[in-house]
């Protein structure tokens, strides 16, 4: 590099000239190279450059790892819970239609005749008699219980089918109550005399389409 000159024209080697070339050689000698900003990696030069094996991308395995839920802002408060499908409501067996069917100006659509059942049997065959019809878009039905009395002299002589159709009498109606039949059964009441009277019961079944 050429060396500047002092002011008036000073010759190399004069005291103007001294100076100069000692302020060079001190700036020179105090002079560092730039160094690399700490913290700063690059996986494709820096790891070649120092012997680090490259950094390699996640597997799919590892980018579907689920994350653990934060906690809510707000223990205290529950959490909503959507509420709970409740069979509906028996309504009243509607008047009119009791009426009709009794004046047979309403046609019952099917019966079954629970008889000579246990419990068990007659609740199941309940069941499936009620469904079958309600599938089938029937609206009303008969249910035989009987009357499962006895009186004076003929309660001596009552057999155990007897005491289950008096069993049943009271049952039946029960069962109609539990959720799963209610989602079948709007209403239910005692059939008039023609159709079994306090033995027997009317059923108007629910619309397919509304469950």
């Amino acid at each position: 590099m050429k060396k500047p000159q002092g002011r008036g024209g000073a010759k190399k080697g004069g005291a103007a000239g001294e100076d100069d070339h000692d302020i060079w050689q001190y700036t020179a000698a105090t002079i560092e190279p730039l160094k690399r900003a700490k913290g700063r990696f690059h996986p494709a030069s820096d790891a070649v450059k120092s012997g680090l094996p490259k950094p390699k991308p996640a597997t799919a395995a590892e980018r579907a790892v689920v994350k653990p839920r934060v906690a809510s802002a707000h223990p205290d408060v529950p959490a909503v819970k959507p509420p709970r499908a409740t069979a509906p409501d028996l309504a009243l067996f509607d008047r009119n239609s009791v009426r009709k069917i009794r004046g047979g100006r309403l046609e019952i659509d099917a019966r079954v005749d629970l008889h000579g059942m246990r419990q068990d049997e007659a609740h199941a065959e309940l069941r499936r008699f009620l469904m079958s019809c309600q599938s089938r878009g029937l609206r009303y039905v008969l249910i035989i219980t009987g009357k499962g009395k006895a009186t004076g002299a003929q309660a001596s002589h009552i057999g155990e089918g007897d005491r289950e159709r008096g069993v049943l009498k009271r049952n039946v109606p029960r069962w109609l109550e539990e959720p799963d039949l209610r989602a079948v059964v709007v209403s239910f009441a005692t059939a008039a005399a023609q159709h079994g009277g306090e033995g027997a019961i009317y059923v108007h079944l629910r619309s397919k389409s509304r469950v």
